[in-house]
């Protein structure tokens, strides 16, 4: 088998959330192309939080949860992986 070293030129892992954590992951890879919110922001379950291009089709990526939001993990123009954290919620 490869040494374990091998994996370190894989891109880095995507941030997993803690247990009960509410987070938006992203739904399949992409890239994002717009984020719509701010740290300290207040959304709503529904409110879109960024805008994805995937499949040379753009998807709004929504929360399933009302809160703050605590933390952006990703920028304009990043590439996602799916399943990877993109915003946290208090």
């Amino acid at each position: 088998p490869a040494p374990a070293a091998e994996a370190t030129k894989v891109a880095p892992a995507a941030p997993k959330a803690a247990a009960g954590a509410k987070v938006v992951e992203a739904p399949l890879p992409g890239t994002i192309t717009k984020v719509e919110v701010k740290v300290g922001q207040t959304v709503k379950a529904g409110d879109c939080v960024c805008l994805m291009e995937a499949m040379k089709m753009e998807n709004s990526i929504t929360t399933e949860y009302a809160g703050t939001v605590k933390a952006v993990n990703v920028e304009a123009g990043a590439q996602v992986q799916s399943g990877q954290v993109l915003v946290e919620l208090d």
